[in-house]
């Protein structure tokens, strides 16, 4: 399953883009993050708040992730970003493979997914 974060779609505020293939454990049966991403668009400086993001979004799911893309701002990335997005992009994987119900995609706000369902539209008061 693929996940693509992008935290901060314009303006100032935390930022945080990556995309990250998840699959089923190795051998280990432990979290195995590997990136395919260029020093350059991604500093290994964020890869331990993506690292404990995940392990928090999975909450003691093994998985084996992949980092494909990623991009960073100088001025604006924070590893606390990279770290929410990461727990949302772990979440989200969960609700991809059916371990979490559909519903709970409606917290998942910076993350979106192939499959994912769509937000409900709020509730009109008068």
């Amino acid at each position: 399953m693929s996940v693509c974060v992008v935290m901060n779609r314009g303006g100032c505020g935390p930022f945080a883009r990556f995309v990250a293939d998840f699959e089923p454990p190795g051998g280990e049966g432990e979290l195995e993050l590997l990136s395919a991403v260029s020093e350059q668009r991604l500093p290994v400086e964020f890869l331990p708040a993506i690292r404990e993001g995940l392990a928090q979004g999975l909450g003691g799911v093994s998985a084996a992730v992949l980092l494909t893309d990623g991009y960073f701002h100088e001025t604006d990335s924070w590893a606390s970003a990279y770290r929410i997005g990461a727990e949302q992009a772990g979440r989200a994987a969960l609700i991809g493979a059916g371990l979490l119900p559909p519903e709970e995609a409606e917290a998942l706000r910076w993350v979106r997914w192939p499959g994912r369902p769509r937000p409900r539209a709020p509730k009109r008061t008068r």
